[in-house]
């Protein structure tokens, strides 16, 4: 038997995305604090997935970023949610929503 991870790969990597602009929502996060959150879910990642991501998504003006000194280190990127960010993931929720609505009623 295949394993879920393997059989909804796909499936993950499409919903990433949503996942990340989610973590990123609820604070001000640089990517070890990501990669903690995301760590015991199915959405977790490497460094080599997500700075991609990040990336789009601050094209896309979702995310910004600013440097912030560390006391332990060189300085890190700290990720916050955009307006725009915010209105693209009210925009997934709601899909989101949709989708599980849609499935539910075709299994009645």
């Amino acid at each position: 038997m295949t394993d879920a991870n393997e059989q909804f790969a796909g499936l993950r990597k499409g919903l990433l995305e949503f996942a990340l602009l989610t973590v990123v929502s609820g604070r001000t996060v640089y990517v070890g604090d990501i990669l903690a959150t995301l760590a015991p879910t199915p959405f977790a990642t490497q460094e080599g997935t997500l700075y991609p991501l990040l990336s789009k998504l601050r094209r896309e003006e979702y995310v910004d970023y600013e440097w912030v000194e560390s006391g332990q280190g060189p300085p890190r990127k700290y990720y916050r949610l955009t307006d725009k960010g915010g209105s693209r993931l009210e925009e997934l929720a709601a899909y989101w929503r949709r989708l599980t609505t849609t499935l539910e009623s075709l299994g009645r």
